[in-house]
């Protein structure tokens, strides 16, 4: 496997048709591209994409892929400009984090902000799970980050950006999709999808949630990332609860309702270390009511 066929896949993925990909993104033709993506689902065992009429559609194994593939690329390119920044020091550096799937939302809006503030400066993306980016900020690798309250970490300051409503994920065709809202009493007796502990704060406001409706249900599965979580829905037809920003990346056959009641939710902060001096650092904190007003105004 070689980094061409990452770049290859997750072109494709995001174009929703080889055609288009071969064409408008990689500049090649479409038997050569087909082909590239054939021999990497050899190389792996698995069926990444189903060809359609109207293009592709990812598979559980695809989707479960794309994560790993865009991760794996962006610490390439990482990589790459560091060595380019050792080599031809000159512009100041901001490194920051953004909980996984969270970029498409906020990131545009982040980096327009650092761009008024502050032009010539070189601006480092990390895209990973909330605990790792608590960590990064921690070891001074990260100065600013998209991620959850992460709990045993006095040296970091939390500002509250927005309060996720949670949401019930379950199959487009499941009988509870029938309904416009969902109570917690309808998921008794339903094949429940968690998440691992890989989202720890996601994990607790769940389970207290449960708890505190009076219902007792075991997961039967628990996710690592979105895509593994939209997978096991899928396959095994069960439902889930996640944030609202995951109805950005329903597959076709998965759908959410939204719950009736008390709805619970998950805070998306932005971290930083109390000790970090970064002169990058202070105009973005400045702004951040703008970016909340910036990124509210897109969404709607």
């Amino acid at each position: 496997m070689e980094l061409r066929h990452l770049r290859y896949f997750v072109a494709v993925a995001e174009a929703g048709s080889l055609t288009v990909a071969a064409a408008r993104k990689l500049h090649t033709s479409q038997p050569s591209l087909s082909r590239q993506i054939r021999d990497l689902e050899s190389e792996l065992g698995a069926q990444l994409l189903t060809r359609r009429a109207r293009g592709i559609e990812l598979t559980p194994a695809g989707r479960a892929f794309l994560d790993h593939a865009r991760s794996v690329l962006a610490q390439v390119d990482a990589a790459a400009e560091a060595a380019r920044r050792v080599a031809h020091p000159g512009k100041p550096c901001f490194v920051m984090g953004f909980l996984t799937g969270h970029e498409l939302t906020w990131m545009p809006e982040a980096l327009q902000i650092l761009r008024d503030e502050l032009p010539n400066i070189d601006v480092m993306i990390s895209s990973q799970y909330s605990p790792l980016l608590a960590d990064g900020l921690s070891k001074g690798k990260i100065d600013a980050a998209f991620l959850r309250r992460e709990r045993g970490a006095p040296d970091l300051a939390f500002r509250l950006l927005v309060k996720e409503p949670l949401v019930v994920v379950l199959p487009s065709n499941h009988r509870l999709a029938a309904l416009k809202a969902i109570s917690p009493q309808d998921l008794v007796g339903e094949t429940f999808v968690t998440v691992s502990g890989t989202a720890p704060v996601l994990r607790v406001i769940i389970d207290d949630y449960l708890k505190r409706s009076g219902i007792d249900i075991t997961p039967a599965h628990e996710a690592d990332h979105l895509a593994m979580g939209m997978s096991l829905i899928a396959s095994t037809r069960g439902v889930g609860l996640l944030p609202a920003y995951a109805q950005n990346f329903l597959p076709s056959s998965v759908t959410s309702r939204p719950l009736r009641g008390d709805t619970p939710t998950i805070d998306l902060v932005l971290g930083y270390k109390k000790s970090n001096k970064s002169p990058i650092l202070k105009p973005l904190l400045s702004r951040l009511d703008e970016l909340v007003v910036r990124v509210s105004k897109k969404a709607h």
